[in-house]
């Protein structure tokens, strides 16, 4: 597998991919503008969710349309095909067991597409809210 980079340029183009994206990042503003108080990557949580709520059990992860193979956006790069095959069903792969093991576990899991975010800034945040407070609902006691 030779990769068609220098190894100078590969370096700089992996540093430059970002953990947080900034849709991430404006919709984390948003959703603690409203006051939803939260962990962001918390690396103690398996598969470290994007946005996490530990008090009500609430894992929220921001899913990039290239690298969990988004049904509408994904696309795999023509050079390398073989490698991007496994590396994306991979992900693909280590989604699921990352949903099955908070459902295992009692936790409420919520995916979104980035291109959600990009259509729709505001409907994702009030989706995102309403799931919030759907669980704290559930979980108080009469």
């Amino acid at each position: 597998m030779a990769d068609n980079m220098s190894k100078e340029n590969r370096t700089k183009t992996m540093k430059a991919i970002r953990s947080q994206s900034r849709l991430e990042n404006r919709l984390t503003k948003e959703l603690w503008r409203r006051g939803y108080r939260f962990r962001k990557n918390d690396k103690t949580l398996f598969g470290k969710p994007d946005i996490s709520l530990k008090k009500y059990k609430i894992a929220i992860f921001i899913d990039s349309c290239f690298w969990h193979v988004c049904p509408i956006h994904g696309n795999k790069p023509k050079s390398n095909q073989e490698y991007w095959d496994k590396k994306l069903l991979r992900n693909q792969q280590r989604d699921i067991k990352v949903n099955d093991y908070y459902k295992k576990n009692g936790w409420h899991v919520k995916r979104i597409w980035e291109h959600e975010i990009k259509k729709d800034l505001d409907a994702v945040v009030d989706d995102i809210s309403n799931f919030i407070d759907k669980v704290k609902n559930q979980n108080k006691k009469p």
